[in-house]
């Protein structure tokens, strides 16, 4: 999924929000008609963001903008805001940073260089209770939020096959986002991977590498019956596999590995943590570079 706000193109609006897969995008609705973004009580400052930005990125009145309160930013002498374009069923949010004179805006993060720029993102990410291999105290622990219906999601899985044996310190740990709004046999893999994991945590990997072998071939009209195939060839009982399936607990165990994914700020599958650093994509050289690096760093504390 692409965001559309400050990417200098806002092409992706005219085409629909695609995600790393282009296929099955939301069908088109009609577009609303223009409205007043701004409500009569708008500051000076709120209603010159406004007008600035719709000048940069060629924003019609098509083009809803709703800026946000001031909000004081973390350094002196800025406000922190808001804004949220939408066109038609689709829309985008960032915050910008606004000097209390209203003269300068810039686009971006502030960073605290007194802390671990990456000790915020370790925190949100709950390890335990998730499908991981490697060894428990590696030095470098890489966290997927991944579909199993996503083509570069399949195209990780085989980077990692290839470049894991060359990392023996390398731990491995999957968490499900399914894309149901743009996959809609998504969700139907993730509840199988999660009841392999949940009979038999070494089956889940059975299960995953069955399912992205096997990607092309599954559809929305065989894709129970493909799970409960790859269940039976990763050697897990039938009938309870079926009805783990039909467990309201399964879902809600995906249903909370999306909500931390969405905390996360997670739109786009795959997108990996190492050690904490994000990565989007199945970027092989990136992706080696990141561990490389983690491995020659010192220790980082995981939050088990």
């Amino acid at each position: 999924m692409k965001p559309i706000l400050f990417t200098g193109l806002v092409l992706a609006l005219a085409v629909g929000l695609a995600a790393q897969t282009p296929e099955a995008p939301p069908p088109a609705k009609s577009p609303r008609p223009p409205v007043a973004t701004q409500p009569a009580t708008a500051t000076p400052i709120q209603k010159n963001v406004e007008t600035y930005l719709r000048k940069i990125y060629a924003w019609g009145p098509s083009f809803r903008v709703q800026v946000g309160p001031l909000a004081e930013a973390p350094v002196s002498g800025f406000y922190e805001v808001s804004v949220l374009v939408t066109k038609g069923d689709q829309s985008d949010s960032a915050v910008v940073y606004v000097s209390k004179d209203g003269r300068y805006l810039f686009r971006g993060e502030i960073q605290d260089m007194s802390v671990d720029p990456l000790a915020a993102v370790r925190s949100q990410i709950r390890l335990a209770d998730s499908p991981a291999k490697g060894p428990v105290n590696a030095r470098v622990v890489l966290v997927e939020y991944g579909d199993f219906q996503c083509p570069t999601c399949r195209q990780l899985y085989k980077v990692l096959r290839e470049i894991e044996p060359n990392y023996p310190q390398l731990r491995v740990v999957f968490k499900d986002f399914p894309l149901t709004q743009i996959h809609p046999w998504a969700m139907t893999a993730a509840l199988a991977g999660r009841c392999a994991y949940q009979h038999n945590h070494e089956a889940f990997w059975k299960v995953h590498d069955a399912i992205f072998d096997s990607q092309e071939v599954i559809s929305p009209g065989n894709a129970y019956q493909k799970m409960l195939d790859f269940a039976a060839q990763a050697g897990l009982d039938a009938s309870a596999f079926r009805a783990c399936l039909a467990s309201p607990q399964t879902g809600q165990a995906i249903t909370q590995s999306i909500k931390e994914g969405q905390a996360l700020k997670i739109a786009n599958t795959p997108t990996v943590f190492v050690n904490g650093r994000r990565l989007i994509g199945a970027d092989r050289e990136l992706l080696e570079q990141y561990i490389q690096y983690e491995l020659g760093a010192a220790p980082t504390a995981l939050k088990k």
